[in-house]
């Protein structure tokens, strides 16, 4: 693998070992399962493709078309995690909050059924902007340090 993905993957796994003790500091509970979850302060998705793009910037320069793809990529992938996958974690509320109503009413009715209870469905799968900022500019931070720890 070349330095690119190496800091790209550094980027993406230390916003993720982020979010637990940002997470820690909000609510005053410790979660070590957040590491291996979506959404949350920082976007690992931002990271990852901010370092790699600043890291492109830096190594080959901006006039590159390694470059220009990576921005593009970074941009719609950064935009994916704030627009529409937040959305869809929005709609994943309102669901399961139609569940814990739909519950209620069949428990008070008088006719025995057996139903399997479904699993509730994963709420935080997108960002809020604030977020996404995060992770991108963890991501600038360590495509900076990463390019200056890999030149010659």
């Amino acid at each position: 693998m070349n330095k690119g993905v190496y800091i790209a993957l550094l980027s993406i796994g230390l916003a993720q070992g982020l979010k637990i003790p940002i997470h820690f500091i909000k609510k005053k509970e410790f979660r070590p399962e957040l590491f291996f979850q979506t959404g949350g302060m920082p976007s690992s998705h931002s990271a990852g493709v901010a370092s790699l793009t600043t890291f492109i910037a830096l190594k080959r320069g901006l006039p590159t078309i390694d470059f220009a793809l990576s921005l593009i990529y970074g941009l719609i992938v950064m935009y994916d995690a704030q627009g529409i996958r937040r959305q869809t974690g929005e709609l994943t509320l309102k669901v399961n909050s139609m569940g814990e109503l739909m519950e209620k009413i069949h428990k008070d009715e008088a006719v025995e059924f057996k139903e399997e209870k479904p699993r509730k469905l994963k709420e935080m799968l997108g960002h809020q902007p604030a977020e996404v900022i995060g992770g991108a500019l963890l991501g600038v931070v360590t495509g900076l340090i990463g390019h200056k720890l890999t030149k010659k």
